[in-house]
């Protein structure tokens, strides 16, 4: 029974992940190493002349004291030539190990800035489900702790690692062929203890670490989510229930922090009590054999030092082990991140769209965001070169989905989207998204000037054409009575501009970006009536020769629409222009009549 226990308890599987997400980690680590050769070469022959002078220095304090003592009435040349001679091993051994991490630097620091790089591009190539469904805070600390574990890694298996073992290695031959067999054996026995001791006591400890980090990135979300959402945590009076829930997550962290902290405090120990252990076992060899004769007082000195030498390379490679241990589990969740395919991507040959005439055609589109579900059953219509198309119905008909489809943030169950007969699944979303403009129901802006927000439609635009769709968007009066004009700061989210100034900088930006295709999603619904009438007016005048699909909850912004497609329940219900729809008298005629009666 025991035998059976003991084998239930073994680390084993979890180990083998480790080494699995070791190789991963090496697998991305040698491109950035063999990107800049030159630098590795010049690394490796620095750490080369460090290890040298590392191994030299007890040698040549055993010569210095060898020499005091034979010579102790004669003039000290010699031993003075090996003072010297210790002081620059001394010196070159911190000089080359300093050099060592000055060349290597541009190498991590290279690969940390491409890593983090590359799961900042991934997540923007993940689906629209996983961002609606993410927990910022989370992310932003699974990257951010991720891309520091990864420098580590960088730092310490190139460079602290391997030549740490190499060291150990040279300091036991030494000893075995200068001093005999015990000192070995004791040299071997200890190093092979406290390897082991650091191996198990770490792999059991670090579920604690992968709590602390789990609680660490709760803890994190909650504080960013409830800051974000400042404005609704005061009109419901609620700072203390967010303040008790924050506290709650960070007993949770507290607690687990200790675990971690009480299970490092008996690690170290340990790691303490085998060092110890085998500098006492060799120092009473080392003694003995000075009182009986078979080694001189340098000798002794000399085993003092390599011991010494032995011990403090291992203690730093139990703390590298551990560090290690704890670099990999930081980059879990970033690799899981990486690994994570996005939904929708780009066919193998797909080419780029081109946009002569602007034709869009809904197939026979069926859609659900679960398969339990179903969203949109068998939509077809068809938005001719230069045409203006609405669509309208009821929360939950669809509308919106009809506009994310188009854009391609998610693929269809069945049905094609074609836009001048080319379906969009055939052809790369860069260059779909570059030909649709898009003024989203709600708007988010960039915690940065009006200025910037509204040029992101083309950064590389002239001021004067920003000026100029400020301008068109109705937003003139209003940056001109700012003090800082187009450089005001519109704060985290816009949160210091009203509803309606944050639409029409929306619509500012994408009169900018003057794509062929304009795809409005409630675009005017933030605006008073006054400002409204400027917006469609100036909307018109940039929709002319473009072809425009507007999803509008207020009817009286698409009167004028070529033609108006009346969705419920995920199907189209009636389809026609504004005065066709009216003298039907279905569903269209009860919306309007409606909304007229509740001006």
């Amino acid at each position: 029974m025991r035998n059976s226990r003991s084998r239930t308890r073994r680390p084993y599987p979890e180990t083998m992940v480790d080494r699995q997400k070791a190789w991963e980690v090496v697998h991305l680590l040698w491109p950035y190493l063999m990107e800049f050769k030159g630098r590795m070469f010049a690394a490796f022959g620095l750490l080369v002349m460090a290890k040298v002078a590392v191994v030299a220095m007890p040698w040549a304090l055993k010569e210095v004291v060898d020499g005091l003592d034979r010579i102790q009435h004669q003039i000290i040349v010699v031993p003075l030539l090996f003072i010297v001679l210790y002081g620059l091993l001394r010196f070159g051994s911190v000089f080359f190990s300093e050099a060592r991490d000055a060349v290597f630097s541009r190498i991590t620091e290279r690969a940390m800035r491409r890593i983090v790089l590359k799961v900042f591009r991934h997540l923007h190539a993940l689906e629209l489900e996983f961002h609606l469904s993410r927990q910022t805070g989370g992310i932003s600390r699974d990257i951010e702790r991720g891309g520091n574990g990864f420098g580590f890694l960088m730092r310490m298996l190139v460079f602290n690692i391997v030549p740490t073992l190499i060291e150990l290695s040279l300091v036991a031959v030494i000893l075995l062929f200068n001093f005999g067999a015990w000192y070995a054996l004791i040299t071997v026995v200890s190093v092979c203890t406290y390897i082991f001791f650091t191996v198990r006591i770490t792999e059991w400890r670090n579920r604690f670490v992968r709590e602390m980090n789990q609680l660490d990135s709760k803890t994190n979300t909650r504080a960013i989510d409830s800051l974000l959402n400042y404005e609704t945590v005061k009109y419901f009076n609620n700072e203390e229930y967010e303040a008790l829930q924050y506290d709650e997550n960070l007993a949770g962290w507290e607690a687990a922090r200790l675990k971690n902290r009480m299970t490092l405090m008996l690690l170290n120990s340990g790691q303490a009590l085998i060092i110890a252990a085998g500098m006492v076992g060799m120092m009473w060899l080392a003694a003995d054999d000075v009182v009986s004769g078979a080694m001189t007082l340098g000798s002794l000195v000399m085993i003092n030092a390599y011991v010494l030498q032995l011990f403090m390379p291992l203690n730093f490679l139990g703390m590298v082990y551990r560090e290690v241990r704890r670099a990999l589990t930081d980059i879990e969740n970033m690799l899981g991140l990486l690994k994570k395919p996005p939904a929708v991507e780009d066919e193998l040959n797909a080419k780029p769209l081109e946009v002569n005439r602007g034709r869009i055609e809904f197939r026979n589109i069926n859609f659900s965001y679960q398969p339990e579900r179903s969203i949109l059953k068998d939509v077809s219509f068809t938005v001719e070169p230069g045409q203006k198309v609405a669509i309208v119905g009821a929360s939950g008909s669809g509308k919106s989905t009809l506009a994310r489809l188009l854009f391609r943030f998610y693929d269809l169950n069945s049905g094609e989207i074609l836009i001048d007969g080319q379906p969009i699944s055939k052809v790369t979303q860069l260059s779909l998204r570059q030909s649709i403009g898009v003024v989203p129901q709600d708007t988010v802006l960039f915690n940065d000037s009006i200025r910037h927000n509204v040029a992101y439609g083309r950064p590389d635009a002239e001021d004067q054409e920003v000026a100029q769709v400020i301008n068109m968007a109705n937003l003139k009066d209003f940056v001109e009575s700012l003090p800082e004009g187009v450089e005001t700061q519109v704060g985290e989210r816009g949160l210091k501009v009203s509803g309606g100034e944050k639409q029409r900088i929306a619509i500012a930006r994408v009169m900018l970006k003057r794509p062929p295709i304009l795809l409005f999603d409630e675009a005017t619904s933030a605006l008073d009536s006054e400002s409204e009438q400027a917006i469609v007016g100036a909307l018109n005048e940039l929709a002319e020769n473009h072809t425009s699909l507007v999803i509008a909850h207020r009817l009286s912004t698409v009167v004028d629409a070529d033609q108006i497609v009346v969705m419920g329940q995920g199907e189209i219900v009636e389809q026609g222009s504004h005065q066709q729809l009216l003298a039907l008298d279905g569903h269209y005629a009860r919306m309007w009549n409606l909304q007229q009666n509740e001006r």
